[in-house]
């Protein structure tokens, strides 16, 4: 009764955010944030509560942050480590001071764990649902087996509650929606996550290579600065440096969309602006793909900036 199958993470956060909140509540979101947790939010009628965390604190809120940002109308605060679009992730410190924050104030914790087995470095993933018996009852856990299983097309994700009363509502919620997830994606899941995980070890393994590489080459590149991302499959550079220039045609690249969309017609290198991740400085690169697609793709953004004038 703590746990509810549904078609993805996306649609679990969904159904909570339908069943927790309305109008007038407020819900604390750090950013950058995964596109669709601001969107889902107001769809509930409440408000995304934005807490900017920059590359110089490796894109993580403080306790400070999230004092500094309760109201009387907030009611939750969202966690999603390691996060997409950044890799960076919370250390066990890290979220007992976060939880501590939670607590005091009585909000819930929803916290996106989608990419736990994706860490680097030797790095040891917690959920702040295992902090403590207390901070597990202000919980939510959304997870599922798109990215460390590799399964994004099976659409099976899960929200785990330390309320069960939670899981009741956003049961009955989906009950009168998509009704049950797959149950042909149910049964690969249920192998998935309780199978041995050495085909996820070596992914994870190929991963920490890519990352290396596109992050030490994204890094040689004049006006680029990147931070090392803990986990996931993404970098997240700050491209602020070439702000400001002009492409051949004059047209001034005034942030990340101009200058995503810059990469594409001159070099046909497709990354996404991080406006969509509400940090206007980055994009945000995957390295799920090949070594030699990687190489490629940094080198061919090294010479567009190359080309760009003052």
């Amino acid at each position: 009764n703590q746990i509810l199958a549904s078609c993805g993470a996306k649609h679990s956060f969904y159904n909570l955010a339908q069943v927790l909140w309305q109008a007038g509540d407020e819900v604390i979101i750090p950013a950058p944030y995964w596109v669709s947790f601001p969107e889902i939010v107001i769809l509930s009628g409440a408000r995304p509560i934005i807490i900017h965390a920059g590359a110089a604190q490796d894109f993580k809120i403080t306790p400070e942050q999230i004092e500094n940002a309760v109201t009387p109308n907030t009611k939750a605060i969202l966690v999603n480590s390691p996060s997409n679009p950044t890799g960076s992730a919370y250390d066990k410190n890290e979220l007992e001071k976060l939880a501590e924050v939670a607590l005091r104030h009585n909000l819930l914790i929803i916290t996106d764990e989608i990419y736990e087995q994706i860490v680097f470095d030797g790095f040891q993933h917690t959920s702040i649902a295992s902090i403590s018996p207390e901070v597990q009852k202000q919980c939510v856990v959304i997870n599922g087996v798109s990215k460390s299983y590799a399964m994004t097309g099976w659409r099976i994700g899960y929200i785990a509650a330390g309320d069960p009363e939670i899981v009741k509502q956003a049961g009955k919620l989906q009950g009168q929606s998509t009704s049950n997830p797959c149950a042909i994606s149910q049964a690969a899941s249920i192998e998935a996550l309780t199978g041995p995980l050495d085909e996820v070890h070596e992914m994870v393994r190929e991963f920490e290579k890519r990352r290396n590489i596109i992050v030490a080459q994204l890094s040689k590149i004049p006006g680029v600065t990147c931070n090392t991302p803990k986990g996931s499959f993404y970098s997240f550079p700050d491209f602020s440096g070439v702000y400001g220039k002009k492409d051949g045609n004059g047209n001034e690249i005034k942030g990340s969309l101009d200058f995503t969309d810059y990469l594409l017609s001159a070099e046909k290198v497709a990354i996404v602006p991080g406006v969509a991740f509400g940090a206007d400085a980055h994009a945000r690169l995957s390295f799920a793909t090949s070594l030699e697609k990687i190489e490629a793709g940094v080198h061919r953004i090294k010479e567009a900036i190359s080309k760009l004038t003052d």
